[in-house]
């Protein structure tokens, strides 16, 4: 018998490699390989955090000079990224399945008042969170289909929803702030179990369960197929119609659960609530390392995208700076994201690395 490696074609087998360098190889090259990517703009965004807590400590000392406002001022940032944190998750999916969704802000609005209507109310407790959640997961299906079965363009769609959903809420509570008179629902805001807030341990669960639903199921893997490529996931044997309405009703579930805390925040609900939350919830996924094309994403990073946000917010109200200037700093990071999507490391590598021609 002709030994394979002596056939035409077919290539040597390799010299045997020293074990000392062959356990070396793997980590080196591991960490410039695309799979390490996440964790590379993970501890960038952790850089990040740590960079906008010195410019407070430099510019505001007086107050972090004080342990107990240090501690509270922690508290207080996540609690304020609760809320966005958990319409994020919704929007990564979204993202990661090569869609867009515009309403999340118009769903959070419609979802709030009609849980906070009388007539809701007078269900008690389960009667508004089941209401919220439904409310947005129906809108949420209701995009879905749009662009999976009307094969209307995700930002088309989504953009009329955000319009339809804000005239929607405006008319169910006739333009007026509907009072929330739940004390069950109203003390979810200040209620805390073993010291920790309510609202972040809700954001904390949304996330784990964004994170297991991604990295560990079939659906999270079907996403990022759908996203990174729809001919070929068809092809494999995806639904790729029915697997885009789920990731709808995903991000509108999200959105309901989001109504409800920000309900209990505001011990009311307005047709104006969650303004620019789609924007704030895009640009979170995008700093996170959510590919805008589809196909990439994570759940870790898209939190690390909403907890910058919310430092900035914080750090510019602690220092009496205006919202403009913040939303400019905002924009500002929202552009850098997208060029880093560009111009990412491992190509950089590979830039500097090239040998010139002779």
């Amino acid at each position: 018998m002709t030994d394979q490696s002596t056939k035409p074609g077919v290539p040597a087998q390799s010299p045997p490699v020293d074990a000392g360098v062959a356990a070396s190889l793997p980590r080196q090259s591991w960490w410039k390989s695309d799979g390490a990517d996440p964790v590379r703009r993970n501890l960038g965004l952790v850089g990040v955090l740590v960079v906008l807590v010195i410019i407070g400590i430099v510019t505001r000392p007086e107050l972090y000079g004080d342990a107990g406002w240090v501690t509270d001022n922690v508290w207080t940032i996540l609690q304020q990224a609760s809320a966005i944190g958990v319409v994020t998750v919704g929007m990564t999916f979204v993202i990661i399945g090569g869609g867009i969704d515009l309403s999340v802000g118009a769903i959070v609005a419609v979802a709030g008042v009609w849980s906070t209507t009388l007539a809701t109310q007078s269900y008690g407790t389960a009667g508004m969170i089941f209401t919220a959640i439904v409310v947005g997961v129906v809108v949420g299906l209701i995009n879905g289909v749009l662009i999976s079965y009307g094969k209307l363009v995700p930002f088309i769609a989504t953009l009329a929803m955000m319009v339809a959903a804000r005239g929607l809420a405006a008319q169910i509570s006739g333009k007026q702030t509907q009072v929330s008179s739940n004390t069950t629902i109203n003390d979810i805001a200040s209620t805390k179990i073993l010291g920790i807030p309510m609202l972040v341990i809700i954001l904390a669960l949304v996330v784990a369960a964004g994170w297991v639903l991604l990295n560990r199921t079939t659906f999270g893997r079907r996403t990022v197929a759908v996203g990174g490529n729809v001919e070929a996931a068809r092809l494999a044997g995806i639904n790729v119609r029915l697997h885009t309405v789920l990731l709808y009703a995903l991000s509108g579930l999200c959105c309901g659960i989001a109504a409800i805390m920000l309900t209990s925040q505001a011990t009311s609900a307005q047709a104006a609530m969650a303004n620019l939350y789609e924007l704030d919830a895009i640009a979170a996924a995008i700093i996170g390392g959510t590919l805008l094309s589809g196909g990439r994403g994570t759940i870790i990073g898209a939190l690390f995208g909403v907890l910058v946000f919310s430092t900035i917010t914080n750090l510019f109200a602690i220092n009496n700076l205006s919202t403009e200037v913040q939303n400019m700093v905002k924009g500002g990071i929202i552009v850098a994201a997208v060029l880093v999507q560009q111009f990412r490391y491992r190509s950089l590598t590979q830039l500097f690395g090239r040998k010139p021609t002779s």
